[in-house]
């Protein structure tokens, strides 16, 4: 008998903790079924089941940082709870049995919960379809972002054990895939899941609901509605009453108009930007314009550049970027509306070289990876029509955002990435923008005077702020109540004043340099901070934000510098889709027709994101049924352009114009 024992003692041993733990409770397991009975297994285990949906519900949204009470409201969780239980009848259909569909269908959404918390935590956003495009541009910096598991993480890994537990020693299991057996419920709930997502993304249901994709503030919502709705809308309508035909009358009239006021005489430079007043905007004349034309002309997309001083609540002991706020002379300088804020730089890119807005594109695309798929009409293609000689220039792989592809569609003749460095500086693993401005120095050194255009992508700023301090000097500490908060936001505070002293080493060379030469810098969106140092600006729960505040997450600095005289307004309030037109004004380069529509519509409507409109007068809405009839009309004329820039770009109207003339 001991013999037996021993034997059997051993045995358990061998075969590991989570067997072991059953055999120890399996008596206990048995004296259940005797107490309660078989049927009543057999209906609690069912129910064990049908919890599963509601389970992998709570594991997501408890990882996207919802709050199920105060986000959303019961359409909205019961259209969330629908796509879950259409994922558990696809296991269920796959798998066969309610165990393995329970424990698969979990860890399905464990792991798509756990990808959307660290596109949160990194990019202040849930996940979006596009992002499955963006795999690789996410690949090259995923070694700088730190993955260590938070309590969301740990929480919601509890959960989902707690749940496997119940489903191992209280769901009954099944001899054999049990649904075959009952082909009606099967075809029943087939149909259902069938009907509702032809009703969700081929009808007009979805719009009727007045449900619309959040791009930030994406608790609202709940992150699988979220994805189903941007997946919904990741195709893009024509506007209304859109056609080629009436695509030709447009433009034919207004370039008819552009031209008639050209013969007249009338000053079109006069009245170019808006100067922010407390009390709103006013226009600023422009009868000083130089007649200069810039032989080099550097545009400069700034990882994350911002100037945090717009937060009244912000406390610092010096201040960010003193050497850019220094600048007055020769110097048009002010805000700019990006349409993103945290990431999405490849989309402040587009609008800027095209004029664009993705206003007009479903949230959370990216023209760069879905739609440029031909040649593209830009400020490179107008540049490149005036002689000029176009280089791309980003200090980092190659690989982010289908660059190399979108650049040769611009037109660019020369594109430089990081392999074409040479012995750069580093900071905290990305190459210094001293290193970067060292570059375009040399490009422009090398063209010997030949007209040269450069638009750059600085990279020494991108997210990540809580690694190392790698050849990064602590300048600025959060001082009063924030001392000692947030040292991520320290190390983003330190990375502008570095930005801001290579900032002067440049204007200092090109200062000196005999060819007429015109700098725009701006930054592409501020950078992504925490959430809770945002409560601490803000006041508040960012949950709860005005429009104006929440505008104000997409401001970043810009300026345009010149060696030459040229005119001197501060405080310019602009938005990124105007600005590539209102640099080739400000240089005085000959503008296509869509530039010169672009800078009308920019004085009715100075700001145009995805986050709304800025009228004149200074007000802020999210709505455009809240424009003017003119300014309602104006903004449909645009999105056609912009529709037909992106998408057909018809030879005729394509030459006449958005461009200069016919390229070769």
């Amino acid at each position: 008998m001991e013999n037996k024992e021993r034997e059997m003692s051993v045995r358990e041993k061998g075969k590991g903790f989570f067997p072991r733990l059953r055999s120890k409770l399996k008596p206990f397991a048995s004296l259940g079924r005797k107490i309660v009975g078989e049927d009543i297994r057999v209906f609690w285990s069912r129910v064990l089941f049908l919890l599963g949906p509601l389970i992998a519900l709570f594991q997501v949204e408890l990882l996207n940082e919802t709050n199920l009470y105060y986000n959303l409201d019961p359409g909205e969780f019961i259209m969330n709870m629908v796509w879950y239980c259409i994922v558990f009848f696809i296991f269920w259909l796959i798998l066969g049995r309610r165990r393995r569909t329970a424990v698969v269908s979990c860890i399905f959404f464990e792991v798509i919960g756990i990808v959307n918390h660290y596109v949160l935590e990194f990019r202040g956003r849930i996940l979006f379809p596009h992002d499955i495009a963006s795999v690789r541009t996410a690949a090259n910096v995923v070694g700088e972002y730190d993955f260590t598991p938070d309590y969301y993480i740990y929480g919601t890994m509890a959960l989902m054990l707690l749940y496997f537990l119940a489903v191992k020693f209280w769901m009954v299991p099944q001899k054999e895939r049990s649904y075959f057996r009952k082909k009606y419920v099967t075809g029943l709930l087939g149909v259902a899941a069938a009907g509702y997502i032809v009703a969700f993304f081929f009808t007009g249901w979805l719009p009727s609901q007045g449900i619309k994709t959040q791009q930030w503030r994406t608790q609202s919502n709940g992150f699988v509605l979220n994805f189903t709705i941007a997946l919904r809308y990741s195709s893009v309508d024509k506007p209304s009453d859109y056609s080629e035909e009436n695509m030709t009358k447009l433009t034919q009239s207004l370039t008819a108009e552009y031209d008639a006021e050209e013969e007249s005489g009338m000053d079109l430079y006069a009245d170019t930007f808006q100067a922010t007043k407390k009390a709103g905007t006013t226009p600023v004349g422009g009868d000083t314009v130089t007649k200069t034309q810039p032989t080099n002309l550097i545009c400069i997309m700034n990882e994350s550049f911002t100037d945090m001083s717009i937060y009244d609540k912000l406390q610092i002991n010096g201040e960010t970027l003193p050497f850019y706020n220094s600048l007055s002379e020769n110097t048009i300088k002010g805000w700019m509306y990006s349409p993103v804020t945290g990431g999405g730089t490849a989309n402040v890119e587009y609008e800027f070289l095209t004029g664009n807005s993705t206003a007009f594109l479903p949230s959370g695309t990216v023209p760069y990876q879905l739609y440029v798929k031909d040649r593209q009409a830009s400020l490179v293609s107008l540049m490149s029509e005036l002689g000029y000689e176009t280089t791309a220039f980003h200090p980092y792989v190659s690989s982010g955002w289908n660059r190399p592809l979108v650049y040769s569609y611009m037109g660019f003749d020369h594109q430089i990435f990081e392999d074409d460095m040479q012995n750069p500086e580093y900071v905290r693993g990305y190459i210094s923008d001293q290193s970067d401005y060292r570059q375009i120095e040399s490009i422009t050194e090398k063209a010997g005077g030949k007209p040269t255009f450069i638009f750059n992508v600085t990279m020494q700023n991108h997210g990540g702020y809580n690694q190392g301090w790698y050849n990064l000097p602590r300048v600025l500490s959060l001082t009063g109540t924030m001392f000692g908060t947030s040292n991520y936001t320290e190390q983003y505070l330190a990375l502008m004043r570095k930005s801001d002293d290579a900032l002067k080493e440049l204007i200092d060379y090109y200062s000196q340099v005999k060819e007429p030469t015109m700098i725009v810098l701006f930054g592409d969106h501020q950078g992504k901070l925490t959430t809770a140092f945002y409560e601490q600006l803000f006041g508040k729960s960012t949950d709860y934000l005005t429009v104006e505040e929440n505008q104000m997450e997409y401001i970043t600095p810009f300026m345009i510098w010149t060696n030459y005289d040229s005119p001197e307004v501060e405080d310019v309030m602009i938005s990124t889709n105007y600005l590539g037109a209102l640099t080739a004004k400000a240089a005085n380069l000959p503008m296509t027709d869509y530039m010169t529509f672009l800078e009308k519509l920019y004085k009715e409507i100075p700001v145009i994101n995805t986050n709304g409109y800025i009228t004149p007068d200074g007000s802020m809405t999210e709505n455009a049924e809240d424009l003017t009839e003119k300014q309602q009309e104006l903004l449909k004329q645009y999105q056609s352009l912009a529709y037909c820039n992106l998408f057909d770009r018809f030879e005729e109207i394509d030459k006449s114009f958005f461009r200069l003339s016919s390229l070769s």
